[in-house]
């Protein structure tokens, strides 16, 4: 399961940063326009995004004893969304064995 993760992980990442480079390349995040940005299919698809973001950040808050780690991730999500998820992830998946049960990545060590 571990690798299985490791690997779908790593898709995500890669995706993301190619997609968003891509789009960067295509048009300023600033520069998107106004019809798109009002348009409510636009607004309800943000709000669906960052409530997903601060869904997965409680999970990460509960997993991170030091709230240093646990604002840099906050911002980070925030600003990066999976890009930091799945960064976060990734190296959450390689601290432990591809052995490991998924329970070793999910809860927080004692």
């Amino acid at each position: 399961m571990i690798i299985v993760l490791r690997i779908f992980f790593s898709i995500v990442l890669l995706s993301m940063l190619a997609v968003t480079g891509w789009a960067s390349f295509e048009c300023a995040l600033w520069n998107t326009p106004r019809a798109v940005a009002t348009h409510p299919w636009f607004i309800a698809t943000l709000f669906d995004t960052y409530w997903g973001f601060l869904t997965f950040y409680c999970w990460l808050a509960y997993k991170e004893r030091s709230w240093a780690a646990k604002i840099g991730w906050l911002i980070g999500i925030l600003l990066l969304g999976n890009i930091a998820m799945a960064l976060y992830m990734l190296i959450q998946l390689f601290r432990v064995s591809a052995t490991a049960k998924i329970e070793d990545v999910l809860l927080r060590k004692a």
